[in-house]
């Protein structure tokens, strides 16, 4: 019994802090410059390839920047988003780069793609990524 307590404070204090992310944007400043620099690297190495040097997407490989890009992941999440990439990117070995570098290429997306860097670096799980909204259009309330 004495080590049911430490889990549930345990348990509270993290639903606690998922809680305080909750209706957070990608307006936000959820990345920093420096984690998009370090996934400008890693997508140059593992995804440039098939998807572009500009992202602009060659062949069976769809654009990584633009309208069609963000209209497809608009109302999503960046969890939605990091899982898919996460899974099955490099289309030819899913799954092989670390969940730190996933998330860099993220901010790496995202950054291209005009949403503002912040002064915390995007979040490698998934639970954390999906209380974050993506949006085409910046909200009048600027975030």
């Amino acid at each position: 019994m004495k080590f049911a307590l430490p889990i549930v404070v345990a348990t509270v204090m993290a639903g606690a802090a998922l809680a305080q992310d909750a209706g957070k944007s990608v307006w936000q400043g959820i990345y920093t410059t420096e984690q998009a620099a370090r996934g400008a690297g890693v997508y140059a190495q593992r995804c440039g390839a098939c998807h572009g040097a500009a992202l602009n997407g060659t062949g069976e490989a769809p654009p990584l920047i633009g309208g069609e890009f963000i209209s497809h992941w608009d109302t999503m999440t960046v969890g939605d988003l990091y899982d898919r990439v996460r899974t099955t990117m490099p289309q030819n070995d899913p799954q092989s780069l670390t969940r730190e570098e996933y998330a860099d290429v993220l901010a790496f997306l995202l950054k291209t793609n005009g949403f503002p860097a912040g002064g915390q670096a995007l979040d490698k799980r998934s639970e954390v990524l999906a209380t974050i909204g993506i949006t085409a259009q910046k909200p009048a309330n600027g975030g």
